[in-house]
């Protein structure tokens, strides 16, 4: 029996029994569903252990902002979305982290579904979200995201493909990257909401990628590099942000939203359900929404969580192109197409 309904199976027995302590009993029961906001003005102490998708400078950024405002010592590991969830898999005899920030809405989804997260109702500024990009009913919360694209090297690609089937031209033979969906989330939404809408026929633009020399390199930043230095030409599936980091930087890159359509990717935070922390932890959730985060999100190229706040110098999430996506469809299928692309590629 999973640990939830064990919970509330031993809490009813305790309200059947007893009635004054089986009150107490639901209560508790209650507190372990679903984390109610912190009291206002409780002072914070302690620790938090935070696992998170980066990026790097924005997440560090994020913990000395709130270890300043809260006294509270953050604990933090990095890593990609599958790095985290191996790491949490790993632990799951005993577990320590009490929030992960991770770069798949999928792979939220499939936290909740497992009974990993611990619902937090009362955010402050959740109902300024996106609300595409977050749980209803508050296992987890966008509070950024980014659009892949097709990203390319300004020396080398004069005339870009502007779609995805362009990429299929002998033209590109041998140019082209694409990241590892099982090491990039956002990658694997890609995918996923590509196929999600294309169906098994979707397979086929992969299979013509495979056919036409696309090669498979890593995470998002390992996929990228060889484009910036000028060893490939563009990166399928590309992450925006990154490409507008590096651009600003003086690089020669840039990148396109195909007119077919994109998928961005939220990037969400979810409190889990064996947090030992959980006042720091819905704090810190509070601090992800919250201005000040908010625009540090968008000091990044990142797309904000919330509707209010701008993104600055990029194409804001109502100028860019989307596929038809099915979340639930992503979720259900992720390791799936995780297996029979890695196949496909091998």
């Amino acid at each position: 029996m999973k640990a939830g309904n064990l919970i509330k199976t031993c809490s009813l027995l305790v309200c059947i029994t007893l009635a004054g302590a089986g009150l107490a009993g639901c209560s508790t029961a209650k507190k372990a569903e679903e984390a109610a906001a912190p009291a206002a003005g409780a002072k914070l102490s302690g620790k938090l252990v935070v696992y998170s998708a980066g990026p790097k400078e924005l997440a560090e950024k994020i913990q000395k902002g709130f270890e300043s405002k809260t006294g509270v010592k953050v604990e933090m590991f990095q890593g990609t979305t599958g790095k985290i969830l191996s790491r949490i898999q790993a632990e799951k005899a005993n577990p320590v982290v009490d929030v992960v920030v991770l770069a798949s809405l999928p792979a939220a989804q499939g936290l909740k579904k497992d009974g990993q997260t611990l619902a937090y109702k009362n955010a402050q500024n959740a109902e300024k979200l996106i609300a595409d990009w977050s749980d209803r009913d508050g296992h987890f919360f966008g509070y950024s995201a980014s659009a892949l694209g097709i990203v390319y090297n300004t020396k080398l690609v004069k005339n870009p493909p502007q779609d995805w089937s362009d990429l299929t031209k002998e033209e590109w033979r041998g140019k082209v990257n694409i990241p590892d969906p099982a090491q990039s989330g956002s990658a694997l939404d890609f995918i996923t909401g590509y196929l999600s809408g294309q169906g098994e026929a979707g397979w086929q633009l992969f299979d013509q990628y495979k056919q036409n020399g696309v090669v498979v390199a890593g995470a998002n930043q390992e996929a990228l590099d060889p484009v910036i230095t000028g060893a490939k030409s563009i990166v399928a599936a590309g992450v925006d942000y990154m490409t507008y980091q590096a651009k600003a930087k003086g690089e020669p890159v840039d990148m396109l939203y195909p007119k077919s359509g994109t998928v961005i990717s939220p990037r969400p935070a979810a409190i889990i359900q064996t947090s030992k922390n959980t006042d720091n932890a819905k704090a810190f959730i509070d601090y992800l929404l919250s201005d000040e985060v908010q625009n540090m999100v968008a000091d990044t190229y990142l797309l904000p969580g919330r509707s209010d706040i701008k993104a600055k110098d990029r194409a804001s999430a109502n100028q860019i192109p989307l596929l038809k996506i099915d979340w639930a469809w992503m979720d259900a299928n992720g390791d799936a197409v995780v297996k029979k692309f890695s196949v496909m590629f091998k």
